[in-house]
């Protein structure tokens, strides 16, 4: 019998609500904070910087969230993506594993980012915003908003990490040639940046800074909102589609996974991946089903952080979030998975980490890059660093079932292309690519910074 190397799905089967895994969660996370009240925030407290689309959307217990035909239409344009059967990559590791992979760098931007980034722009068209603000880590998220924004008519303004704005130059020009405008992050175009700027004028910036300039931005103008990349319920929320799709691929040719793995930075696209798995073991109908989150080791915070409440960002501008954490006010060092470089993550996931229906692993940058090379020599994609986490995880995972005698269906989503990273496989390559471990001190500096909560 032929093995498919690809499953895909028609242009009609493109998921048409969104799964909300609230619905089905035994316990909730706790209810984040205003950061000015430290009372539990409310609805009409998002309104200065969400659409009410999106709010209702953050705060809903729904199981399914209608996507629109006009947001659908736009996902056409990429979407469904390919689930990919990676036979080559069996047969290099010899391993009696079946290993599948979701395919999102395929979209225009070269990563699963649109799939918020296009729902969000409409969202706020919807309701006459002109101009959206936010952050950005590696560039994949900036470039998707760009993209989004470009579709529906709206201005963009990116904050985009200093460490990747130097790494990657081409990044900052996709943004540019979809309208976009990017700062440096931080910058002297908001008052935290340049509060930031007086304090270390050399600093790598981090995510956190930067979601505190694009929040001072959207909050200091009235004509704009900001918009998240992660992290928050409606941005997993719209990256479900990537899981639907693929449980409908699996059901197609009668496979479903053993192990899920997915890189984790603040959240989404691993989120997205498996929470409509994850559903099926929170209802019993899967149980056995193992699902494991890959980070750095230099950015470990579901390993290595604390289950507390902490500010989504630097400054403290943003809502306060019960989550892993390493402190807001801790900077990363610079590795070239940027947009790993987070000091929390979603409160979903953490959630669902703390009440053990989840795992979470740690690792090296040289030893993701290296994983990252054997993969593109067995299956030609030469993927992004935050992607080649997880296949890190799942070459070691492959490797023990040979070493086993063990059949699993493995399946993990790749989410996004490296052609952007090449500097960072060149420094692999030349042997320059540096490991850095996990900085307790300045991790203890930053958790005695953590908002003081009644």
């Amino acid at each position: 019998m032929s093995i498919k190397a690809k499953i895909l799905l028609d242009e009609e089967e493109i998921p048409k609500a969104w799964y909300n895994i609230q619905a089905d969660m035994p316990a909730l996370p706790e209810p984040p904070l205003n950061p000015m009240t430290k009372e539990p925030v409310k609805p009409e407290d998002f309104v200065p910087i969400f659409p009410m689309g999106i709010v209702r959307q953050e705060v809903s217990t729904e199981r399914w969230i209608p996507i629109p035909e006009e947001v659908r239409e736009v996902y056409r344009l990429w979407r469904p993506t390919p689930l990919y059967r990676a036979k080559r990559l069996e047969e290099k590791l010899k391993t009696p594993a079946r290993i599948y992979y979701k395919w999102e760098g395929v979209s225009p931007p070269g990563s699963h980012k649109p799939n918020t980034a296009v729902a969000q722009a409409y969202y706020n068209m919807k309701e006459g915003i002109e101009r959206l603000a936010t952050e950005t880590g590696a560039g994949q998220w900036g470039s998707a908003l760009a993209f989004g924004c470009m579709v529906f008519g709206l201005k963009c303004t990116v904050y985009m990490v200093a460490a990747s704005y130097d790494q990657k130059p081409y990044r900052r020009i996709m943004m540019e040639t979809w309208n976009a405008e990017v700062y440096r992050s931080p910058s002297r175009n908001t008052q935290f940046g340049k509060n930031v700027l007086g304090d270390d004028p050399n600093t790598s910036g981090s995510l956190g800074i930067a979601i505190s300039e694009a929040v001072e931005d959207a909050a200091t103008h009235d004509d704009a909102h900001y918009s998240i990349g992660s992290v928050l319920n409606h941005v997993i929320l719209h990256q479900t589609v990537v899981g639907l799709e693929a449980k409908q691929a699996f059901e197609q040719i009668g496979e479903y996974p053993d192990v899920i793995y997915g890189n984790v930075g603040g959240g989404s696209n691993f989120s997205g991946a498996c929470f409509p798995f994850v559903g099926d073991k929170l209802t019993g109908k899967r149980p056995d089903l193992k699902v494991v989150a890959c980070e750095p080791m230099a950015c470990p915070s579901l390993t290595k952080g604390l289950y507390l409440y902490d500010y989504g960002d630097c400054a403290g501008m943003a809502p306060i979030l019960k989550m892993y954490t390493l402190g807001h006010t801790f900077i990363p060092p610079p590795i070239h998975a940027g947009g790993l470089r987070y000091h929390g993550d979603a409160p979903l996931l953490c959630k669902l980490v703390k009440d053990g229906w989840m795992e979470a692993v740690a690792y090296h940058q040289t030893d993701v890059f290296r994983a990252a090379k054997l993969f593109a020599e067995a299956e030609g994609h030469i993927i992004a660093p935050e992607s080649a986490h997880e296949v890190k995880a799942v070459i070691d995972e492959a490797l023990n079932c040979k070493e086993e005698g063990r059949e699993e269906v493995i399946f993990f989503n790749n989410s996004g292309h490296g052609h952007f990273d090449l500097g960072a496989y060149d420094a692999f390559l030349q042997g320059k690519l540096v490991d850095y471990e996990y900085p307790v001190e300045l991790v203890k500096q930053a958790l005695a910074n953590l908002p003081k909560i009644p």
